[in-house]
């Protein structure tokens, strides 16, 4: 059995599976307009919020582009944080759709610092764009902090957050922080294949169109037909199957508990990483992920060659360092579709691992965690 332990893609379910399964219908017919009715309202509770969410047939960068070009105008000013990888490519996007981006640089070690929010808006500042979890990290940003800066400083910027690596595995409140529009997507805490992108829109995004040229991204078609349970253009029905289904085992757990089980496998994962004298990369307790957990190998250590023994020897993918980490981390997925006995053997393997490429490890990191997880268990 291969262990997929990168931050996403995730592991999908067998019963994800099985529901993706069943033959395609017709997306004008009344049973596509049941399903549809049914999954939005659904789909809402997972974004706490009362409001609108619109479903792309796209990656979660298709969903990026759709926060912007449905928010802003060409020239305006927005401002964002360099707190990873992700934000960088969300930042090159804002750029080359026309915007003025004034990007506020950053260790990818620490969140948004929610101080340097109120000191870098400016009277030209239209949106505030933040990763709320930084997949590339292991970092999150702090939203209700950043969200409480706008309100003190008493700005009418939109507030655009990514949770692409947090929707479903992180607790995020969009309408509770007050954000404008979340940015998520389908292949990660929803435990589905790649393929859907999703925003969710507060009234005030929703009045604030922006003048940038768009056509398959614009909210409103999609809204429109969504109010009778169709889609302006062919939707991906198959995952949106999955999608259903993914929601009712969400359901079945609690979204409290779907939350609580995911904090606890990343403590248990960072106690293991102590253990073994490793360094966690995000250096702010109060910023930890909970969907992947960030490792530093000792210098003169290629994480990528740890990652190559581990792939070859136990048959475990782990996320790669991007951009400017390259080499240097490597990522443990804890997201999504996993339990107690998943996490047991990823940490095992990522041990084993570890010593067989040659780290100057601690014994003892597998049983930190599993201790843990014992004591925490119910």
């Amino acid at each position: 059995m291969h262990f997929l332990q990168i931050p996403g893609p995730t592991n999908v379910p067998g019963r994800v599976l099985r529901a993706m399964s069943r033959p395609t219908i017709d997306h004008r017919g009344p049973e596509f307009a049941e399903l549809t009715l049914d999954l939005l309202p659904r789909l809402r509770a997972v974004f706490q919020t009362r409001h609108d969410v619109v479903v792309y047939a796209s990656s979660g960068t298709g969903a990026w582009e759709a926060a912007l070009v449905n928010t802003l105008s060409p020239g305006d000013r927005v401002l964002a944080f360099e707190t990873g990888h992700f934000a960088t490519l969300w930042c090159q996007m804002a750029a080359r759709l026309g915007l003025e981006v004034d990007f506020v640089p950053g260790d990818w070690r620490h969140g948004v610092d929610p101080d340097l929010v109120a000191e870098h808006l400016t009277d030209q500042t239209a949106a505030v764009m933040v990763v709320h979890n930084e997949t590339s990290t292991g970092v999150r940003s702090r939203i209700p902090e950043i969200r409480a800066a706008l309100d003190r400083a008493g700005h009418p910027a939109l507030l655009l957050v990514d949770t692409i690596s947090s929707l479903g595995s992180m607790d995020y409140r969009h309408d509770e922080w007050g954000v404008d529009v979340t940015v998520g997507c389908s292949q990660k805490g929803l435990m589905l294949p790649p393929g859907l992108g999703f925003n969710a829109i507060s009234p005030k995004a929703l009045a604030h169109p922006g003048r940038m040229l768009r056509s398959y991204w614009d909210w409103r078609p999609v809204l429109a037909a969504n109010r009778t349970g169709y889609f302006p253009h062919t939707p991906a029905t198959n995952l949106l199957y999955g999608l259903a289904e993914a929601l009712t085992m969400m359901e079945e757990e609690g979204l409290d508990q779907v939350f609580a089980r995911h904090d606890r496998h990343a403590e248990a994962t960072r106690r293991a990483v102590r253990a073994w004298g490793l360094e966690v990369l995000c250096a702010d307790p109060r910023e930890y992920s909970s969907a992947l957990t960030a490792v530093m190998t000792p210098p003169g250590f290629d994480a990528d060659e740890v990652r190559r023994v581990i792939l070859e020897r136990y048959d475990m993918s782990l996320g790669a360092g991007l951009g400017r980490l390259s080499g240097q981390i490597f990522r443990i997925g804890h997201l999504g579709h996993f339990n107690d006995l998943m996490l047991a053997g990823t940490l095992g393997g990522v041990e084993m691992g570890l010593r067989a490429a040659g780290l100057p490890i601690k014994e003892g990191g597998v049983q930190h965690a599993l201790a843990y997880l014992a004591e925490t268990g119910s």
